[in-house]
């Protein structure tokens, strides 16, 4: 006598690849300095990094595995999640650090108290991806409140309206805000040193073009409230009214 039994389909782990823009942090000697940078970035904008991706960067800072556990530590007490490791070799890592990252890419050139919006560096650049179908620039007609982010990783960001202090704007290309910028912006964010930020009212938290930045307290006292226009010369984040 025979029994039959019921065959059940065994389900398909299925993996994925994808790709995500992830900040990345390349700190320089010595690191107490560069830490005491970082917090004065944050005491302008404490909830910057908050929920974000971020990449280690150590090619500058040979470390040996214990302080790279170290400053991973210090990062997390200031709220930063290390996701993966770039510039240093795997012997240095052990289990309770961040992976290795490898493959990615550079966007934007090295340069000292340096954040990025950037993918991971290092290994061969890969091929050139197909031409993309988006549009090529964003236009918001409503005002973008505290708390709101907005990334158009394509092109340019239009918005017709404010944007309130605690929200952020972070574009491919430039920005153009047909109201007060009172929160913060990130033109040019993979790679594009030729991105401008262009107001009519200039109140803002942070501004960045190419990952170099101004904060609040960086920012001519004497233009606050007026139309301007930001671009990057020579590594410099340049303000200026607009006449």
């Amino acid at each position: 006598m025979t029994s039959a039994s019921a065959v059940r389909s065994r389900q398909t782990i299925r993996f994925r690849g994808v790709s995500f823009v992830a900040f990345v942090l390349a700190p320089t000697p010595p690191v107490d300095d560069w830490l005491d940078e970082l917090d004065r970035w944050r005491t302008s904008s404490p909830d910057f990094f908050v929920h974000r991706p971020t990449i280690l960067d150590l090619s500058r800072l040979p470390l040996p595995t214990a302080e790279i556990t170290q400053l991973s530590n210090r990062l997390a007490e200031r709220g930063i999640r290390i996701i993966g490791l770039d510039g240093v070799e795997a012997h240095q890592l052990d289990p309770s650090l961040p992976p290795l990252l490898k493959g990615g890419r550079p966007i934007a050139p090295p340069a000292a108290n340096y954040v990025s919006l950037a993918q991971p560096s290092g290994g061969a650049a890969p091929a050139a991806p197909p031409p993309r179908n988006e549009p090529t620039s964003l236009l918001i007609e409503t005002p973008i409140r505290s708390g709101q982010s907005v990334s158009f990783p394509y092109g340019d960001i239009t918005v017709l309206g404010s944007v309130s202090s605690g929200a952020e704007l972070v574009a491919a290309g430039s920005i153009h805000v047909y109201g007060a910028l009172r929160g913060r912006a990130m033109a040019g964010a993979m790679g594009n040193g030729k991105a401008r930020i262009y107001c009519t009212r200039y109140e803002a938290e942070l501004i960045a073009i190419d990952g170099y930045y101004r904060t609040a307290e960086d920012m001519a006292p004497e233009l606050r409230g007026k139309a301007v226009q930001c671009w990057l010369d020579d590594r410099a984040l340049q303000i200026t009214a607009l006449s």
